[in-house]
């Protein structure tokens, strides 16, 4: 199999790639469909202790957890994953997933294959001014906004959605 077109080689640096403040959390878009000639999106998520994702399902990607720093617990569908630092978890295309940050925050990488999740990113989120959390204090999301979101982008809401 040959591929369609000829990717070039890429290298985001530490301090690169397009920050975006997505709810309480620092996502930094790291790769794109542009970049892996549609294989791959990788976007570095850092958040908060106690931040709950709610229950969801992806019904176009399937999605990878890279614990890089701090801890979570990742429900995937029946399966309960406490993972930590160095941790590795997957969550297949359809089948429901949650997870809740552990005390000490974390910071991880979600590597969906195909790309295109980056572009739910950037649809819910908007430009960071700086890479660091966002302010904690500001107004909760419009649930009815994001469940619309997500279903143009091929994901569903289970709970906590419109």
């Amino acid at each position: 199999m040959t591929p369609d077109t000829t990717q070039e080689p890429v290298a985001v640096r530490r301090d690169e790639g397009e920050a975006r403040w997505w709810f309480g959390g620092l996502a930094v878009i790291k790769a794109t469909a542009a970049d892996t000639g549609g294989q791959m999106a990788i976007v570095e998520m850092t958040e908060p202790p106690g931040t709950e994702a709610p229950l969801h399902v992806h019904h176009r990607e399937d999605e990878a957890f890279w614990i890089l720093e701090g801890s979570l617990t990742l429900q995937v569908g029946d399966a309960t994953i406490e993972a930590g630092a160095g941790d590795y978890a997957f969550g297949p295309r359809g089948i429901p997933h949650k997870y809740t940050v552990g005390p000490e925050g974390c910071r991880m990488l979600f590597i969906c294959t195909p790309a295109g999740f980056e572009d739910l990113v950037r649809e819910m989120s908007e430009p960071a001014p700086e890479r660091t959390l966002p302010p904690q204090d500001g107004p909760p999301p419009d649930m009815e906004r994001v469940a619309a979101i997500a279903q143009a982008h091929g994901c569903e809401l289970l709970e906590g959605g419109a």
